[in-house]
């Protein structure tokens, strides 16, 4: 097995306190396009201050069911419960509110502007008669990306002068300091450096230490080992596997993923 980040490993071996602590319980999903089914009667579970990682390979619905939590798109059938309680995501807008904040692969950052108006972008601090707090939003950006650990010296720098690293760290930190309860995150480290992957997996780290659910949505088994607690895996819109990482090992998850089959079928 993969050797473990200190810290997590511990973690991973209290399931059964994570059990009675569900933030996000999604059940029976099913989603169609057309005549296409991308989701069938898909369970999907996220505790509190957990890492799970959803896997699989391309087009088999994880984008879908995280489109599907982040208000993106509408299921065709189940239910949604957030801390206990049922809920409708409709929009992008409800799932904002709830605490969910997604992270794609193009991090949705303005490559051409400053550091702190990205963090800040949509939701920039005002002052006064409206006017835009600029030395607020300058300071706090930093505060918050120092938070993860990613110590940058000028929140006036622009986006495009950042490693891949950093600029994930950017969008990473927007998330925390707007008080996400679950982040997603699509993919990201994908085409980012070792170094740079590692330092996307301590920000992962730390948003688990500021009390805040993660999904971890990769094709790099590697990566995820080091970090998930949980692995969810689907194949052509249905869950094969739901398993904890001490019970699994990544030679499992990868012949779950290739086959299309859980062993225990």
């Amino acid at each position: 097995m993969a050797e473990l980040i200190p810290g997590v490993e511990k973690a991973a071996k209290s399931p059964e306190k994570a059990g009675k602590n569900l933030l996000v319980r999604m059940t029976n999903i099913d989603k169609y396009f057309g005549k296409v089914c991308a989701l069938r009667g898909v369970d999907f579970e996220v505790k509190r201050s957990e890492i799970l990682g959803l896997v699989g390979d391309n087009g088999v619905g994880k984008s879908t069911l995280i489109k599907i939590l982040s208000g993106f798109h509408l299921a065709d059938r189940g239910e949604i419960y957030f801390e206990n309680k049922k809920v409708k995501i409709n929009t992008p807008k409800d799932a904002k509110n709830l605490g969910i904040e997604t992270v794609y692969q193009d991090q949705a950052l303005a490559p051409h502007v400053s550091i702190s108006r990205n963090v800040f972008m949509g939701r920039e601090l005002t002052r006064g008669l409206g006017f835009m707090d600029k030395k607020k939003m300058d300071k706090s950006s930093l505060d918050v990306l120092a938070k993860i650990g990613l110590h940058l010296k000028d929140p006036e720098a622009v986006v495009e002068v950042l490693s891949g690293g950093q600029r994930q760290g950017v969008a990473i930190a927007r998330v925390l300091y707007f008080k996400a309860k679950l982040v997603i995150l699509d993919e990201p480290t994908i085409a980012l450096s070792v170094k740079e992957s590692q330092q996307v997996m301590d920000f992962i780290l730390q948003l688990k230490e500021e009390g805040i659910s993660v999904v971890f949505i990769t094709h790099n088994l590697y990566h995820a080992f080091q970090i998930a607690e949980r692995f969810i895996v689907l194949s052509h819109g249905e869950r094969l596997t739901d398993v904890r990482r001490e019970d699994t090992s990544i030679d499992h998850l990868s012949k779950i993923i290739v086959t299309g089959i859980h062993e225990g079928k």
